[in-house]
């Protein structure tokens, strides 16, 4: 079998027609095996879903209980066969519960990624190479200029910034599902003990991990009085930066947790006073890390800065092609092209704009 029939590119996304199933489609379809949680992968109105119990949890926040026809939760490395074809799904360390989707058959095997990332999170499960003749991976930042570098470093400034200006709120943008908890723990890991202030659309899914994991005191922004907020983290989604909501902290300093963080002109535009290059993607460092750990012969690349990618697979006697498959990236949605604009190591030399370190 050729690798380009058993999983084919089609509008609804990736498809496996010998199973009858897509991978994290785009549209309602019969059978969907989903990676991970995030919107842009999992969508409700299956008719049957295949992923991780914490997948599955997470897309029952988010969408209710009756988000799919029938579920089905599998664990890593659990086998299950589906018209022939065995599936079976492996630790991404992209988020909790994230997966990779093995496919397998007739001695051929490939392994779609999804989202993922090599490097530790204490959120979730560590990434694991899974041997497989194709790799599908993501390519989001797929460009030599996305070093994302120490998350706890990250953190730590952060920290400096919090007790520098003791009488200020430092509002840190993060996205809901993985990057706010990984955040947390981050935190506490650092020795950050004051308790965390959530945003409305955070508390369920940091619930969620908190019931599987001590993030230590968590609070609702919405049962605070306004005086608590002095010298406090306040984690909150990034829309929610320039909102009328954030008008209620006290001279508030705006922080935004993101890969993204690394391009100058991305924090500037966003109005980040205190940009943190916190990232649950691979920069690229790890992209080529983990493409060879695979042992894969053949790479197909999607969502994010491919030719890159396809280039460097090349330069090392790897077969290589985009997908061009749409749609994903929303998570974290940004234009690849402004990296080409100029990277800073520290958007602002280590210290937001204003004066907070």
């Amino acid at each position: 079998m050729r690798p380009e029939s058993l999983l084919v590119p089609t509008p609804a996304g990736l498809c496996c027609p010998a199973g009858g199933f897509h991978i994290d489609p785009l549209r309602p379809v019969a059978r969907a095996v989903i990676t991970h949680a995030h919107a842009d992968h999992a969508r409700a109105g299956h008719g049957a879903v295949l992923a991780t119990a914490e997948t599955l949890d997470l897309m029952r926040l988010r969408y209710g209980e009756r988000f799919a026809g029938t579920v089905q939760a599998v664990a890593y490395g659990e086998r299950i066969v589906i018209d022939g074809v065995t599936v079976s799904l492996h630790p991404a360390g992209h988020v909790l519960g994230s997966a990779q989707i093995r496919v397998a058959k007739d001695g051929l095997v490939i392994v779609a990624s999804g989202d993922y990332k090599d490097v530790p999170d204490p959120t979730c499960a560590p990434f694991e190479p899974v041997p497989c003749h194709v790799f599908i991976s993501e390519a989001t930042f797929g460009l030599p200029v996305f070093r994302h570098g120490d998350a706890a470093a990250e953190v730590e400034k952060l920290i400096r910034s919090v007790r520098l200006f003791a009488d200020r709120t430092h509002l840190v943008g993060a996205y809901t599902l993985g990057k706010a908890q990984r955040l947390i723990a981050l935190l506490r890991a650092a020795g950050y003990e004051a308790p965390i202030y959530l945003h409305g659309a955070v508390e369920a899914i940091t619930s969620y991990y908190a019931g599987r994991m001590d993030l230590g005191e968590l609070r609702p922004v919405r049962d605070a009085a306004k005086g608590a907020f002095a010298g406090a983290v306040v984690l909150c989604p990034p829309a929610a930066l320039g909102d009328r909501w954030s008008r209620r902290f006290p001279d508030p300093i705006a922080c935004f947790a993101s890969g993204w963080m690394r391009i100058r002109a991305r924090a500037r535009q966003r109005g980040v006073e205190l940009p943190l290059v916190v990232s649950d993607h691979c920069d690229w460092d790890g992209l080529t890390r983990v493409i060879p750990a695979t042992g894969a012969e053949e790479i197909w690349l999607t969502h994010g800065a491919e030719e890159a990618l396809v280039h460097w697979c090349g330069t090392k006697g790897l077969r290589a092609k985009p997908l061009h498959l749409v749609g994903y990236g929303e998570e974290e949605v940004e234009i690849v092209e402004a990296a080409i604009a100029g990277p800073d190591q520290d958007a602002t030399g280590g210290k937001p704009a204003g004066g907070p370190a």
